[in-house]
């Protein structure tokens, strides 16, 4: 990709109501651009970044059988009726359309899927069944603040699982953790498996939760085993011995980028979701739900992962592997051997199978150009300039690291794949 094409804008000042840092360094790189609070446009690079998380959060699904499809945004009133959270649900968009009939935009979709799994499953051998959708999300936030980690439209993966009995819910909702632990473990992100409370469903649910010092929610963990409870639901607090071994527990900030609920029967009994078991016998089929949202899992990657300069992507979700920058001077002869140079590397890397943003703009400063370069956060820069040609060298630098080293032409490639 050239810059010179690329579709963005840097900028130094944003709004002073952008306090947290994902939002602030998001929109100053030209990653996402603000429409109102807690909605927001994914310009090129923000995008695949985004589009990369669902990428890894889809393999991981696939892996624990779950199969991907899509359902409506635009949702009927009956269905939320049924379960009886058309009244409940405060922070649900409501709209009506002609001849009266009322709507509300997806929140979640335990409403919609449940009634859909009914119409395949009959018999305990249709029986377990795992789907998942990757699908913007709406919710009328009363305070849409902290950029990507609260909004109003939002990226969600819901997986939604069912089930003949509690024991292989509880089978599934085990694998279910361990796959979420690989998606975060992936995506950069050491999260704790953390005790919540399970609302109306079950007594306990469990968050996924990165500490971070700009963490919205509060929990106790512990030091040692990594045994943690939300703040919301704590049995003990910082400084008492952990319950599970004998380490000390620990008071942090902390933000959520995943949940699981064990939803038992709740749903399936609202839509009548029945099956006949080994003796003939009518039961209700036993739910799970495991959601992440990758926009937000998106912005907390910010926010653990940045310095004063910019943001520092996780190589499995940068927006390129490599930023390439030609320095041009004013010696035009000079300026060609330059850009062929850097032509020639593009090619070769791309061939070789990484994805190259090449800063090809001739009447822009080195400052600019490094400025830009930290501010995205690729985890590789490559320099080609007056000063390596003459040793016939790329200047290479890793995103997260201080130490410059000058590599030949002909080993570059060999380098990077090191």
């Amino acid at each position: 990709m050239l810059q010179s094409k690329l579709f963005y804008k840097t900028t130094k000042e944003i709004s002073e109501e952008e306090k947290s840092i994902n939002a602030q360094l998001l929109v100053r790189a030209g990653f996402v651009d603000k429409l109102m609070a807690g909605v927001y446009s994914f310009l090129p690079l923000g995008l695949r970044v985004l589009e990369k998380i669902k990428k890894v959060i889809r393999e991981e699904m696939n892996a624990i059988g779950g199969q991907e499809i899509l359902m409506p945004a635009l949702t009927p009133k009956e269905n939320w009726m049924k379960t009886g959270r058309w009244d409940t649900i405060d922070v649900l968009f409501k709209m009506e359309g002609s001849g009266g009939k009322e709507y509300a935009l997806g929140s979640t979709h335990e409403e919609i899927v449940t009634p859909l799994v009914k119409k395949m499953v009959n018999s305990y051998k249709d029986l377990p069944v795992a789907v998942y959708q990757i699908q913007d999300k709406f919710r009328d936030e009363p305070r849409a603040k902290s950029g990507l980690l609260r909004g109003r439209e939002f990226s969600m993966k819901d997986l939604y699982s069912f089930h003949a009995d509690e024991t292989d819910l509880d089978s599934y909702y085990e694998k279910a953790k361990g796959a979420y632990l690989k998606v975060f473990r992936r995506l950069g992100l050491d999260a704790l498996v953390v005790l919540a409370s399970g609302g109306t469903f079950s007594k306990y649910s469990h968050e996924f939760q990165v500490l971070t010092e700009s963490g919205e929610d509060m929990i106790f963990y512990c030091e040692k085993c990594r045994y943690a409870q939300n703040k919301e639901i704590a049995e003990y607090g910082a400084g008492d011995k952990c319950p599970k071994c004998d380490g000390k527990m620990l008071e942090g900030k902390a933000i959520e980028v995943g949940n699981i609920f064990k939803l038992k029967t709740k749903f399936s009994e609202a839509f009548d979701l029945n099956f006949l078991d080994k003796e003939g016998k009518k039961k209700l089929a036993v739910m799970g739900c495991y959601g992440i949202g990758p926009s937000r899992v998106m912005g907390a990657i910010v926010e653990v992962s940045h310095d004063e300069r910019g943001i520092i992507w996780p190589a499995e979700v940068a927006p390129f592997d490599v930023h390439l920058i030609a320095l041009f001077g004013k010696d035009e002869g000079k300026n060609k051997k330059i850009e062929k140079e850097a032509e020639g590397l593009l090619e070769s890397l791309q061939k070789a199978g990484f994805e190259v943003l090449y800063d090809d703009r001739e009447e822009v400063s080195a400052g600019v150009k490094f400025g830009e370069s930290d501010l995205f956060g690729i985890p590789l820069r490559l320099v080609i300039s007056e000063k390596t040609l003459e040793k016939s060298s790329v200047e290479i630098k890793e995103r997260a690291e201080q130490r410059v080293e000058l590599v030949k032409f002909n080993k570059v490639e060999k380098f990077l794949k090191k």
